[in-house]
């Protein structure tokens, strides 16, 4: 997370939209990098961690894998939050932001390769270059949304940021796509799952490479170096701007509350896309190639959401959107959590299509509306810690709850409707025009 994410010193939000090639390339890195959320992260590499590469091969006792999986995550998601404020002060400093988006990407793709050595039983390599893998791609999520603000006005922000939602599920069915195509051939072999995906895991490490490179090419660094910054300990004044921004946040009543409402309804949401592939499989016995299918249709099912979700919170607005949306993700959930055979989880798999996207693209889009003008990139920066923080409270959650209840998987999924229910409790008190309304008058509102 760079300058645009966490400086209180970042420059005015876009006076005008950039030219559509930049915006194009903008939203090429959201192509690239979907083929890690969804096939590495969803579809296939956690689900193999868990049954093959922590299955009967490592010893462990049952269940284990997934508790391990879940530690990754967290681990991941910690180590993004603690290095996000240094980075900040680092590329303040040097006007770096795209630069280090670049290292981050290099070593993400890099981890992806290398998980295609490690085959079952080896638990400590594939956990480690998991945190790797997790923790750069996290990064680069964070340092791609921090230049939206640079990109579009405050009318265009949401349409833009759609655009970018969109792009994403576009490279995850065509990465999807792809893999899927591979994999059923394998299996049509009669290839093991340690012989096909090793190859799924290069093929995604080439795909993520070529896929960003209009990003690289065309984005262009706006920032300025910070003479200010240049000296200073990053990791003492990047927290010590970390604290700024939250507390500049609280003197936005709506601002803040929605910050605690994505937090909350995060911790749900994010634990549910990591671990479906491992639900799939564990619960309703789904394979390598059930579970691709599955995820594929997902991102179609909510691209069409998107869509539909787009007209409607232009009609009703972003608040009373997100509030149904996250009413069917609770709906999925409970289906998900009685489903006993594979079409009944596929009922579950579609409801929460039609919720993701729009879920995603709403919970961006306010942050920026609620923000005031020339800290948007400050305050979506805060929108990356609450989900990462939410990632990693989400999945230990989980991985407690199956622990505690002997690898019971539906009990462990229906503990996450609490996050959910703590998030529309909280949403119900965020006044939408009133937020919009201080974020351009620029009228403070503490939170009492």
């Amino acid at each position: 997370m760079e300058h645009q994410t966490l400086s209180s010193l970042e420059p005015e939000k876009a006076a005008k939209n950039a030219p559509r090639k930049e915006i194009l390339a903008w939203a090429s890195y959201d192509i690239a990098n979907a083929t890690y959320a969804t096939v590495v992260a969803t579809a296939v590499y956690n689900a193999y961690f868990a049954n093959v590469i922590a299955g009967p091969a490592s010893h462990l006792e049952k269940g284990v894998g997934t508790l391990l999986l879940t530690l990754v995550i967290c681990i991941a998601s910690l180590l993004i939050v603690v290095t996000a404020p240094i980075l900040g002060t680092i590329s303040d400093a040097t006007a770096s932001k795209k630069l280090i988006l670049f290292v981050s990407t290099f070593i993400c793709i890099i981890a992806t390769a290398l998980l295609s050595l490690c085959g079952a039983g080896a638990v400590l390599p594939a956990m480690l270059l998991l945190i790797v893998a997790n923790t750069s791609f996290g990064t680069g999520e964070d340092l791609i949304a921090a230049f939206l603000p640079e990109l579009a006005t405050r009318d265009d922000m949401g349409r833009i940021s759609s655009l970018g939602w969109a792009a994403g599920y576009v490279g995850g069915l065509l990465s999807l796509g792809l893999c899927l195509a591979y994999v059923s051939w394998a299996m049509h072999q009669n290839m093991a799952s340690t012989e096909y995906v090793p190859i799924v895991m290069l093929f995604c490490a080439i795909f993520f490479g070529v896929a960003s490179l209009p990003t690289f090419i065309y984005l262009k660094e706006r920032a300025v170096p910070d003479p200010d910054a240049m000296g200073k300990n990053p990791v003492t004044t990047g927290f010590q701007r970390l604290k700024v921004t939250i507390t500049h946040a609280r003197h936005y009543r709506d601002l803040f509350r929605f910050l605690i409402t994505l937090f909350l309804y995060s911790c749900g949401t994010t634990t549910i896309v990591h671990l479906a592939s491992v639900y799939a499989q564990e619960v309703v016995k789904f394979t390598t190639q059930d579970s691709i299918i599955m995820i594929l249709v997902v991102n179609l099912t909510a691209a069409i959401g998107a869509t539909i979700f787009g007209y409607v919170q232009d009609r009703i607005g972003s608040v009373k959107t997100l509030m149904i949306t996250l009413s069917i993700w609770m709906v999925a959930i409970t289906v998900a959590a009685a489903a006993r055979d594979k079409p009944q989880l596929w009922i579950a798999a579609n409801l929460v299509g039609i919720a993701m996207g729009s879920t995603g693209s709403v919970g961006r889009a306010l942050v920026g509306q609620f923000a005031p003008r020339g800290r948007s990139g400050e305050f979506l920066g805060l929108w990356g810690v609450a989900v990462k923080l939410a990632t990693a409270v989400g999945a230990l959650s989980f991985g407690a709850m199956l622990w505690l209840t002997h690898n019971n998987y539906r009990v462990a999924i229906l503990f996450t409707l609490l996050f959910f229910i703590g998030g529309m409790l909280m949403l119900s008190r965020v006044n939408e025009e009133r937020g919009i309304l201080a974020a351009s008058t620029d009228i403070q509102d503490p939170l009492d």
